[in-house]
């Protein structure tokens, strides 16, 4: 609830914010966001069994990763296609207006920062003597995600008019988190039959939605550390992947479904790029998608282990 009253206060900043200092705010949402996932990383790296966990389960994680990620994906473009309107991807960053790139084909540098960042996290959390140093970071990187959140807010209250559009939708709001959660549980329950794992435990694992640390802990608990740790590598795939995965889905499907991959995290560390890459109004879903997939993602763990 923090970030989120923190967001609210950033888009009441955004009603007096300069107009011709968005070009800036949106440079301090890219330092933020390389910033989390660089501590994401650390963080990583300095897990002990982090690295035996991935070489063990990690072509069952991947798995459990994809098919949750691309049912959701699949099911919210068809929803959002048939019950909200035609939405606007961003093609390029903020830095060019939103103009479409080059030739509509030109790669964005912020998929190669974005997986630089996190190597370099994941190298540094391995040395010792760095992690020692970058310990204030990673254990202080919720003022960071604070930052970037009134920063984002600012964004959303620079845009005049969205509030109005969005009451207009009224319940076709719940067309999102509900093609997320039931593309996801339909992958997860895929992936259990096609790697042997009870259906429901398999939905449960898909469950997560993206929220690795709440999946692994959980799961770990009710079902066994072994479904934990899938559990628990494939919603922090889920994640990662997010930041790949919004820039292709704005530039081929719409706005609405880069919002799918994400998930429970569309409301704080995967909403940087979507502000990115695409409208305000999007943003405002995203935060509204995100609070509802969290609240539901220990209900359906519960539910189904």
């Amino acid at each position: 609830m923090t970030t989120l009253a923190v967001m609210a206060a950033g888009i009441l900043a955004g009603r007096v914010f300069p107009a011709g200092q968005k070009s800036n705010n949106e440079r301090l949402q890219l330092l933020c966001t390389l910033l989390l996932i660089f501590s994401m990383g650390v963080s990583l790296g300095q897990r002990e069994d982090f690295f035996s966990e991935l070489a063990l389960l990690g072509a069952q994680a991947l798995l459990f990763f994809l098919l949750p990620t691309v049912c959701s994906i699949l099911l919210v473009y068809a929803l959002t296609r048939r019950f909200l309107p035609e939405s606007s991807p961003r093609t390029a960053g903020p830095e060019t207006g939103g103009a479409p790139a080059a030739a509509g084909r030109a790669p964005d540098p912020m998929l190669f920062l974005a997986l630089g960042a996190l190597v370099l996290g994941v190298l540094c959390g391995t040395v010792p003597a760095a992690a020692r140093f970058l310990a204030p970071l990673a254990g202080h990187s919720d003022w960071v995600l604070l930052l970037l959140m009134f920063s984002v807010g600012i964004s959303v209250g620079l845009h005049r008019g969205i509030w109005a559009k969005v009451r207009q939708y009224h319940v076709r709001l719940l067309v999102i988190p509900a093609g997320i959660v039931a593309g996801s549980l339909a992958g997860g329950v895929l992936c259990g039959l096609l790697v042997g794992c009870p259906p429901r435990l398999a939905a449960a694992v898909a469950g997560g939605l993206g929220w690795y640390s709440l999946a692994g802990v959980t799961i770990t608990n009710l079902a066994g550390a072994e479904l934990g740790s899938i559990a628990f590598l494939s919603n922090l795939m889920r994640e990662i992947g997010s930041f790949f995965a919004i820039p292709l889905i704005a530039r081929h499907l719409n706005s609405y479904t880069c919002i799918a991959p994400a998930a429970a995290t569309s409301e704080d560390t995967t909403l940087p790029m979507l502000v990115r890459y695409t409208s305000e109004e999007t943003v405002v879903f995203a935060v509204l998608n995100g609070i509802l997939c969290s609240a539901l993602v220990p209900v359906l763990i519960s539910l189904f282990c």
